[in-house]
This record gives C-alpha cells, structure tokens and sequence, in this order.
C-alpha cells in the first residue's frame, strides 16, 4: 500500500524542476513574484525568486511518513525556517500559498505539513492526540536538512496555533519561536468546554460534521437550502441524548466526539495533552494574537500569562507578547454590529516577519524593546501599548446587584451600583430546556451558524427568562481592561444547572452590546476537575470566570449584567437532571433564585485601570 502511495506521489510531483515552475507560475497569478514592495521589516531588499516542492516525505518517531510543502528562495543556501501544521490541507485557498511565498520572498523556508492522517499525510488522525510528538519530530527534521541554518519557528492560528503550543511543550533543541494565533492553550477549558458547558456549535459543527473523515468538508449542506429539514442545524442541535447526536448527522459513531462527551470533567483525559499543564518545558518565547470576541480569547490571554509566569526560560519570559484586537477569529475593521475604524485591522504577516526577523535572523528592529502588551480599547476604539496583562496598577472594584422590584427583562426593575448594597433581594425565573435563551453575539466561531460579536442584545433581554440589571447613566468615562469575574448567590431547585453572564455596553440610544460573557454548569462550582451535585434550593456562592476585554464605557453610557441558564447552541442545554452530560433523553424545568444584597452580596468584579 505505501508503496502504491508513493508511486502515485512520484507520479503527480515529477521533480524539483517542474516544482520551480509550478512555484513561480502561482508567484506570477497571485501578484506575489517580483513585484510586491519590500515591507518596513526589509527597506530596500529585493524579493527571492521562490520554488516550491511538493509532497515532501517527513518520518515520525513510529515510522509514520507526514507530507509537507516547501517554499523556499530559488538561490542554494542554507535559511531560517517557518513551519505550520495543519489539519485543513496544505493546499488551502488563500492561507498558506501566499503566506509562505511572501516569507520565501523575504530569505525564510516556508513549510506546511498536513498533521498525521490528514489529506496527503498517513495515519490516523485523533484530534490533538500526537501534536506534540509529531510537531518535535518535525522540527529536528527540518534542522537537519540541507536547507536549513538551524533557526525554526512555528506559525499558525486555531488548531494550527494549538500545534504549536502542542511542539513547543516536548521543548525541541532545535526551536526558536512561535507565533500561536487565535489558539487554545487548554483544549478542554478554553476549546472544548468553559466553566464545565459543553460547546455544542462549535464542537459539532467542527467535530463531527466538517473534520471527521480524512479531507474537511463543507458545512453549507447542513443549511436549510441544502439539507432536510430535520437534518438542518436548527434541529440536529436538539437532539437528545446528546451521546449519540453523531449518528444524526454523520451516520455513524465519531469516537473523538463521543470520547469529548464523555470526558466531562477535567480529568486525565484532557491533562494529557493541555498546553497548560507544561508551560515550563516552553524554552522559547510566544508572541500570542486573538481578538476579543473570539472563542479561544481565554487560551489567548492565559497563554500570554502562562508564559511570563512560567515559561521555561528567562529569554522565553521576557520575549513573549500579547496582541489582541476588537474581532473575532482573525483580523478586522468591523465585527457584529459596530465598525472599530480601519486603524483596528493589524496586519498579522507583517508583524509576524518582524517577531521572526528578530528571533530568526538578528535583525535589530526594536521589537524586543517594546512593552510587551498591545491591546485595542472598545468603547475609546484605540489601541494602547501596556507593561504586561493584568495591567499593573489595576483596581478591582464590586458592581453590585440591587433592585427595586423583579429583575425579568430590561424593562423590570434590576440595577447595578458600586456601593454595596444593604437591603437584600431575590428575583426568580424558570429556565425551560426545550425553549432556550439562543445565542446572538458574544465569543464564538466556525461551528454552525451562529451569530457572533458585539450583537444589540435587546432581543434576548424581553424574554421573561433574563434577568436584566443596569447601572444608572455613567457621568465620566470607566475603562474596563483584564480578567472579569462573577461572584453570584443563586439557587435552584434539581442537582444541576447553568449560570450564564454577560456584561454589556448600552448605548444612550439604548442598544446593548455585549463585551464579556462567562458560564459556568453548578456541578463544577468546586473546581472544573471536580463533580459535586448541588443540594436543590440550597444558596451557594457561585465564581464564575468570564472573558477578559478591554472596554471603555462612555459617559452617556451605562453598564448591565445579563443573568440566565441558556445560550444554545453555543453551549448544550443543561436538562437540570444532575445526571452525567450526554445521557439524557429527557429534560426538566429548572426554578432560579438569585440573591441580591444584605448577606448575599451578588456582584460582577470589574478591573479598572486608569483611576476610578
């Protein structure tokens, strides 16, 4: 069988000659050979000629033969190296042709390598399961070819970006850098689940419908112009029990998806391979990139925290970065419902080449002697450059919850104020599985369909399921920038349940945007590694941990916190039944009892810097 695969390779990809003129004929039809101006990192450099061989035989440690790309300057010589894996296909539309070239242009080798058991490369593929060991044995071949001056890097955002968090905690001698985008650093806390909440859009949609066989599909024919009615994803996201939604869809058993539903906690399943775990064996400095609204923002923010705090080495402290920009999953001027200015957009590749050009060639660009945080205020829409993240000299200050009748929809009677309250209070609601509060706006991405950003939330805060509390008009401006948590007093009648929060930006002309949101399912109130049921109607003090932004609100402005038990179907609906995640068939009324006040001081824990 190898041998017929590699015949058929050989077949398609005669020899590096033909390779050199594939390489400059994509060169010429995308405008990239010979004639793009030299960037601020290279003034006045004349661009490489490139060539590109295909299909190029990379052994694992067990034999298994991964096939990259390479992209590289015509002249012989030996360069520095920038490496991506991934599983969506080396040959991906405008993603890794014109990146490489243009860093082949500018003295690097490009390569790209389809993962273990993706397209051309053999194996099987387990998602995340041999990054690690693959991505090492990738990068000490690469340092042994004849191509190569010795000095790697990694690149790439999403699973890419995980891939190389995955290579760089096996701690290869021969790595320099990487670049980790939009990436989570611990699959189940900031991919697969948050606060314990299963991410049911994501994890289908990108699980079982898109990635399970060896080439991604498409997902459009899981839309209502393509698909059977009961097949749309309006539907197939009901299904219960939630075990077995794969054979819906992919006619078959998904074991990655079933192994995810089935690992509800944050057990050694997932310790095994959490970036978070080893970022002590991390040698090399990380410049992380992301955007507030975008799923894996926590992987984002902890992976730039992880690092100075405990990367593997002082060099590798000292040289990581932070970037995060007012998007989603990538780089823009305009995301949900607000345009931030075309001064938001980043050009990633060119801040890329300057990170790479320093660590990679020695370029003395200034790079290393910038504060080491950049992040884009929503609100002000300005960028500002800071000492680290938290930002020194941040005060953490309680935003109470209080009221002067029900708190149900943002016409009731829910308020929010920094003095601490001291007249107690509860509002109630029932939370109904079957007619769940659905997800618009917030942090999310590339599953199914579903709405992400800064999204008016109005809509959602008329149901008589949200509990809506809002701060009187603000006089001054307050800036909001760093980690967010939500301590709330709250019961409810079964075992289990779910909290879900959100803080939101309202405008004078009364839309309201959200610019964090947090869930957390009850039965891990004790840890994400610990199921502890809760006694039913029993108060308990929940923490809720929450997305971090950077958010001025504006006088004229004022601040909300929306509470409910639903936001399908980013997350599953929790059936209120205690019983382990996926099994139910059925699903029960819940009935919700927030406190407020007195000795049950409800209150979000908002980081303000700048003075308050």
């Amino acid at each position: 069988m190898q041998e017929k695969q590699k015949a058929s390779r050989a077949g398609k990809f005669a020899n590096v000659k033909s390779c050199l003129v594939i390489a400059l004929f994509f060169a010429c039809s995308f405008g990239l050979y010979g004639s793009m101006p030299a960037t601020a990192s290279d003034p006045g450099t004349v661009l490489n000629e490139i060539r590109l061989v295909r299909q190029v035989a990379v052994p694992m440690r067990d034999g298994t033969i991964l096939y990259a790309d390479i992209y590289r300057p015509a002249k012989p010589g030996k360069y520095p190296v920038i490496v991506t894996r991934t599983p969506y296909g080396l040959q991906r539309d405008n993603v890794h042709h014109e990146r490489m070239m243009k860093f082949a242009q500018r003295g690097y080798i490009g390569i790209v390598q389809d993962v273990r058991g993706r397209y051309e490369s053999d194996g099987k593929w387990e998602p995340f399961r041999d990054e690690a060991n693959d991505g090492h044995d990738t990068i000490e071949w690469i340092a042994k070819q004849e191509f190569s001056n010795g000095k790697i890097a990694m690149q790439g955002g999403s699973y890419l970006g995980h891939n190389q968090w995955a290579a760089a905690s096996q701690s290869p001698p021969s790595l320099d850098a990487i670049f980790p985008s939009v990436a989570s650093t611990n699959l189940y806390a900031n991919w697969i689940t948050m606060g314990g909440a299963f991410r049911l859009s994501f994890n289908y949609g990108w699980g079982v419908v898109r990635m399970p066989n060896r080439i991604m599909l498409p997902q459009y024919w899981h839309t209502a112009a393509y698909t059977p009615e009961e097949l749309t994803y309006d539907n197939i996201l009901m299904h219960l029990p939630l075990k077995d939604g794969d054979l819906k869809s992919a006619g078959y058993a998904v074991q990655h998806y079933r192994d995810w539903v089935k690992h509800e906690s944050y057990d050694d399943y997932w310790k095994a391979i959490s970036d978070e775990e080893r970022f002590e064996k991390v040698l090399v400095p990380a410049y992380n990139t992301g955007g507030w609204f975008d799923i894996f923002l926590m992987g984002t923010l902890d992976g730039y925290v992880g690092m100075k705090t405990r990367g593997g080495t002082p060099e590798a402290r000292k040289g990581t970065k932070l970037l995060v920009g007012p998007w989603g999953h990538g780089p823009g001027t305009s995301f949900g419902d607000l345009d931030f200015g075309a001064h938001a957009f980043v050009d990633l590749f060119e801040e890329e080449l300057r990170y790479y050009d320093f660590h990679l060639k020695g370029i003395q660009n200034g790079i290393d002697t910038e504060k080491p945080v950049r992040i884009f205020y929503m609100g002000e829409n300005k960028w500002r450059h800071e000492d680290n993240w938290p930002i020194p000299g941040t005060q953490y200050k309680a935003l109470y919850m209080t009221g002067d009748g029900p708190a149900n929809t943002l016409r009731g009677g829910g308020k929010l104020t920094f003095e601490k309250p001291s007249k107690s209070g509860i509002d109630n609601y029932l939370y109904d599985p079957n007619q769940p509060v659905m997800t618009y706006g917030g942090n999310n991405c590339c599953g199914t369909p579903t709405i992400a950003g800064p999204k008016d939330q109005r809509n959602i805060e008329r149901r008589n399921d949200v509990l809506v509390y809002t701060s009187e008009f603000l006089t001054e401006p307050i800036t909001v920038a760093g980690p967010i948590t939500m301590k709330l007093h709250a019961a409810t009648d079964g075992p289990d349940t779910d909290w879900m929060i959100k803080l939101v930006d309202v405008y004078p002309d009364g839309s309201a945007y959200p610019v964090s949101e947090g869930i957390l399912r009850a039965r891990f109130k004790d840890g994400l590694d610990k199921i502890n049921l809760l006694t039913p109607n029993q108060v308990y003090e929940f923490e809720i941990e929450m997305m971090g932004t950077a958010n001025v609100f504006q006088p004229g402005h004022r601040i909300r916190i929306d509470i409910t038990s639903s936001n399908f179907p980013q997350f599953d609906r929790n059936p209120n039944t205690g019983k382990p995640q996926g099994t139910d068939a059925e699903v029960r009324i819940a009935k919700q009892t927030i406190h407020h006040g007195g000795s049950r001081p409800s209150h979000i824990v908002l980081p303000i810097v700048n003075g308050f």
